[in-house]
């Protein structure tokens, strides 16, 4: 399966937090799995860190090599990404969630969330 993990996901993976729902975890886990993560999601933590929110303190120099060693594929924004965007249902407003769902569903891949409210974009979705 390939799995897209979207930022909250990717960040708790990362900090091996307990907030990482064990269903999560295991398909990250998983070897037969192909597990990667958005420059969108690099891109969010990158405006939260320098908003200097204290939620997202967070070193991109650290954290995205540190993504690759634990095997996670870099997937980057493309144009028929943002085309994508223009298409979706205006379910969710945040453009970073926007991107996730249009990569998702442009590639394919599953988004593998941790927020219910994206489910309504479809089966591309899976809510852990």
């Amino acid at each position: 399966m390939r799995l897209l993990v979207d930022t909250h996901l990717l960040l708790w993976t990362a900090a091996q937090s307990r907030r990482l729902p064990r269903e999560a975890r295991l398909l990250i886990e998983n070897p037969a799995n192909e597990v990667l993560f958005s420059v969108a999601s690099l891109w969010e933590i990158a405006i939260k860190a320098s908003l200097r929110r204290s939620d997202f303190k967070v070193d991109l120099a650290l954290l995205r090599p540190a993504l690759a060693e634990m095997g996670f594929e870099e997937l980057p924004i493309s144009g028929a990404h943002a085309e994508r965007v223009a298409s979706l249902p205006p379910i969710n407003k945040d453009p970073f969630d926007r991107m996730l769902v249009a990569q998702s569903l442009t590639e394919p891949l599953i988004l593998l969330t941790n927020d219910a409210a994206l489910a309504a974009y479809g089966a591309g979705v899976r809510v852990v």
